[in-house]
């Protein structure tokens, strides 16, 4: 990993984007991963084309190399998308595809997590590596005359792997030297990207607090048979969950946006799922609350400009 020094905190009266940009370290996560799809040849597209009576050039078709279902190949998957929750839990978006933001001083913790993973991750892959043979032997059966030897390596080795680093978000310093003026337009342009930054994590935290909110409200106030709907515990730890990321990560750049997620926080706070269950008074009491709430985050998010908000993505290569 490569050593980060800390940057001096900004002054208070500094712009979200200045305080991001002062606190924030860069981070871009991505896997190496065996594509388990393979188009058809030509030839086979336009053999499956006859069947249907269809030119063989206006169909699209590919064939399952292995089984996804096996348990196996299950388990590289679910440590895949432990990885991505990890990431996009402690992370903001950012303008730039396959990258992400984490505050410094986590930048370690972060490290270390991803290191255990890695090492998981191979675990599995390893446990997959031994059941190649039966997976063959099993497309085999199925694909009958798709099958192709080929089409498989003869070990799964590095052919599942995550890799991640820090890249810099900075210009570089040589150019203060070399070329002070395309030193002082790639500052501008870094600028610009944090500045977005800061408006991709406002849309984000307030669409998913909008989704949280309306998930809860639709639950304590829909019915089924003509009884109040049930609903899991998760449906009020995962607010739980999205205040403390907002504690964490918040750049504090909009004021309504705090407001509202102080306000859904009070209406919840102390209140545990088998009460919501129990009390038909407590369920109309915060359901009221927080269908304010969400009108207002509707409003709020109305009422910006539309942009795009960057989902997480994760590089991969086959």
């Amino acid at each position: 990993m490569t050593t980060m020094t800390p940057t001096a905190p900004p002054p208070a009266a500094a712009s979200p984007a200045s305080r991001l940009q002062a606190t924030m370290a860069a981070v871009r996560v991505g896997f190496t991963w065996f594509g388990v799809r393979k188009t058809l040849t030509q030839s086979q597209k336009a053999q499956a084309a006859e069947t249907f009576g269809a030119e063989g050039q206006y169909l699209s078709a590919a064939k399952k190399l292995l089984d996804t279902r096996c348990q196996a190949f299950q388990a590289v998957t679910a440590v895949r998308n432990r990885i991505r929750a990890f990431w996009q839990g402690m992370s903001l978006p950012y303008p730039e595809p396959g990258m992400r933001l984490i505050r410094q001083d986590r930048v370690e913790q972060f490290n270390d997590q991803m290191t255990a993973f890695s090492q998981e991750l191979q675990d599995a892959a390893r446990e997959l590596d031994r059941q190649l043979p039966d997976l063959k032997q099993a497309a085999r059966e199925r694909l009958g005359d798709l099958y192709d030897p080929a089409d498989y390596p003869t070990s799964l080795d590095g052919l599942f792997a995550v890799e991640w680093d820090f890249p810099s978000v900075e210009p570089p310093q040589y150019l203060l030297e070399l070329k002070p003026e395309l030193y002082e337009q790639e500052r501008r342009r870094m600028t610009g990207r944090f500045e977005e930054a800061v408006k991709l994590a406002e849309e984000t935290f307030a669409a998913e607090l909008s989704k949280l909110v309306g998930h809860l409200v639709e639950r304590l106030t829909g019915q089924e048979d003509g009884k109040p709907k049930t609903f899991r515990n998760s449906v009020v730890e995962n607010l739980g969950e999205f205040f403390s990321r907002f504690r964490s990560l918040s750049v504090r750049s909009n004021a309504e946006l705090e407001t509202l997620v102080k306000t859904v926080q009070a209406a919840v706070k102390g209140v545990q799922p088998q009460q919501l269950r129990e009390s038909e008074t407590l369920r109309s009491q915060i359901s009221q609350k927080l269908s304010a709430v969400q009108s207002a985050l509707d409003g709020l998010m109305i009422d910006r400009p539309r942009r795009k908000i960057l989902r997480p993505m994760l590089q991969e290569s086959a």
